[in-house]
């Protein structure tokens, strides 16, 4: 017998806020649209830009863009932080757009049944990898 998988949502808004609080402390000094930070972590360069800064959100796009690999492309992902609430929401990764909370399984596009907390835990474990790594600010030209 399959059981249906239920989301956890405290869990999910624990995540979103550690995301939220995390990710707050990489942006560009500047949170306006097409502000851009660029930081080098253990050999791999990684672009963050503010697409959207609106007065209750902004729109982040996180982006490797380096070492080149040319078999795949390289991993991006865009974020919505929620300034009232204090969370932080993976918007879209990979042309992935709107993760719902669950997904039947088996389903067409292949998606996890906790889609939306894997790509959510993702961000939390790439954030870590970060901070922990020292994520350093390189000039963007």
């Amino acid at each position: 017998m399959n059981k249906r998988y239920t989301p956890d949502f405290p869990e999910m808004m624990r995540l979103c806020e550690t995301n939220f609080a995390q990710l707050r402390r990489l942006l560009p000094r500047e949170e306006q649209a097409g502000a851009v930070i660029d930081y080098q972590v253990n050999g791999a360069s990684y672009r963050l830009t503010i697409q959207e800064a609106t007065r209750y959100t902004t729109l982040v796009e996180i982006r490797q863009i380096a070492p080149a690999v040319s078999y795949w492309s390289l991993p991006s992902m865009s974020v919505r932080l929620y300034h009232d609430a204090l969370v932080a929401e993976v918007c879209s990764t990979q042309q992935i757009y709107r993760f719902k909370a669950r997904y039947d399984y088996p389903n067409k596009k292949l998606h996890q049944r906790d889609e939306k907390h894997q790509i959510n835990q993702f961000l939390a474990d790439w954030l870590r990898y970060c901070l922990t790594h020292g994520a350093v600010a390189v000039p963007v030209f």
